[in-house]
């Protein structure tokens, strides 16, 4: 059995620990508010984006344009977003299990855009191609940096370098659920079932200055959203997760703490037990 100097120094220890972890959650509830607040605002534009390229493209069926070019996928481009940061129980171990799958089960030769320290570390270590690498973004995600990320891959498709882009991100569900989901970004698929889109089949639209000319300028805009709303979804989730695995080390602490005393009072009870033995006995030696 520990002695009472180990079971002290363990208990405050433990205690300093706990202190952390409440620290840690109090301002992971703060950011996550905050950031399910952003994603909460933004699900409404990229609904609307969807809706409105549908129609679009019912509506000009037959116009070429490079981002909808179907070809045969010989190369393949993930972009994989986790946190920069760990402490968040299996959330960034499950977005990269789901993209470990995908690249398993892909055919083609693969090529990695990876967003956040995780994944890059976790790709790099065994030997990924890794094409383009973003680490620490921060809580205010720059657009600028969204744009540049779908520049890349746009330029790429085009240039076909790149047959078929995918983006791997953990969808916030709510507080205790966070979903790995896999989005074809690449050829676009404008959603068929889009609201609006069976009147688009009924009413003739007049495009300025051409039908061309606004898919050239909507497609982009679908796309960068599309990595944009991962972004928002990526940060919500992480700050979600960290609050409950802070809470649960806070409780696991409480637990270890009440045992550890437990441990100690029974360690100091023997002790004095043992000294009032040798009392009685030196006493009962000298009569």
């Amino acid at each position: 059995m520990p002695n009472l100097r180990d079971l002290r120094r363990r208990i405050k220890s433990t205690q300093n620990m706990q202190q952390i972890t409440k620290a840690m959650k109090a301002v992971s509830a703060a950011k996550m508010r905050k950031a399910q607040e952003a994603v909460t605002l933004a699900r409404p534009y990229s609904k609307r984006i969807k809706s409105v390229l549908g129609r679009v493209a019912v509506a000009s069926a037959g116009v070429n344009n490079p981002l909808l070019e179907v070809r045969e996928p010989k190369k393949a481009a993930y972009i994989v977003i986790s946190a920069d940061r760990g402490l968040c129980g299996g959330f960034n171990s499950n977005v990269i299990k789901r993209a470990t799958q995908e690249l398993k089960a892909a055919s083609a030769e693969v090529s990695l855009v990876t967003i956040g320290r995780k994944s890059r570390d976790f790709f790099v270590r065994r030997g990924f191609n890794i094409a383009k690498q973003y680490i620490g973004l921060g809580d205010d995600i720059k657009y600028g940096t969204v744009r540049e990320i779908a520049s890349y891959v746009i330029d790429k498709y085009s240039n076909q370098d790149y047959d078929v882009v995918y983006l791997i991100y953990s969808q916030f569900v709510n507080v205790l659920v966070q979903k790995p989901v896999v989005v074809k970004l690449l050829p676009a698929e404008p959603p068929t079932e889009a609201e609006g889109a069976d009147e688009a089949k009924k009413v003739s639209y007049i495009f300025e200055p051409s039908p061309e000319a606004v898919l050239a300028e909507l497609l982009p805009k679908y796309i960068e959203n599309a990595i944009y709303q991962g972004l928002l979804e990526t940060k919500a989730g992480f700050y979600s997760a960290q609050m409950t695995a802070m809470e649960n080390a806070t409780k696991s602490a409480s637990e270890m703490i009440d045992n550890l005393t437990l441990s100690m009072n029974r360690a100091r009870q023997a002790q004095i037990t043992k000294e009032i033995s040798e009392i009685v006995g030196g006493v009962a030696a000298l009569e």
